[in-house]
């Protein structure tokens, strides 16, 4: 009769019972509050898929047309006009630009576009080596604010692509 020693029965049971399972996603969410004065309205879920943050937003309440979107340094929307929110979030360092640039805040998540009933959709998959939903790191992006702007992103206007006041503010928190 073989003697086999305790720990490594314990470690076979232990791995035996974790195949099948795997992390579960990780999601969060921000509900859009308007700014004092202001409609406008939401919610914005952000999820992981491979190597991707996706970020799927339905805002309502703007008028037609164009609208920055952008996440903000501080997760305090407590100030009427959501200035507490602070500036643009920018953990690299790199100059304000589209999505779309090679540079641009993490945070730049270009223009929502509205339709003739003020509704807005949006949906953009961000590099996770630029933003992450974990609750740590420098370009964690829980926590922080997110802002729907009155104008457009001009994309070049630096640091902020000049687009107005702020109409809605949330915060993003895990699910």
């Amino acid at each position: 009769m073989k003697i086999i020693p305790i720990t490594l029965l314990s470690a076979v049971a232990v791995l035996a019972g974790c195949t099948g399972f795997s992390t579960p996603p990780t999601t969060a969410e921000a509900i859009m509050k308007p700014t004092q004065g202001n409609t406008t309205s939401g919610v914005v879920s952000f999820s992981q898929d491979g190597d991707k943050i996706v970020v799927d937003a339905r805002i309502q309440g703007l008028s037609p047309g164009l609208h920055g979107f952008h996440i903000h340094e501080k997760g305090d929307c407590s100030a009427p006009d959501a200035m507490s929110a602070g500036g643009h979030f920018n953990p690299a360092g790199t100059k304000h630009g589209a999505p779309s640039n090679a540079e641009h805040h993490g945070g730049d998540f270009g223009n929502l576009t509205a339709d003739a009933a003020g509704t807005a959709t949006l949906s953009i998959a961000i590099p996770a080596s630029q933003i992450t939903l974990s609750k740590s790191g420098a370009n964690s992006i829980i926590g922080k604010g997110l802002i729907v702007h009155a104008d457009p992103d001009d994309y070049a206007t630096q640091p902020t692509g000049n687009s107005g006041k702020r109409l809605a503010c949330g915060v993003i928190n895990l699910n």
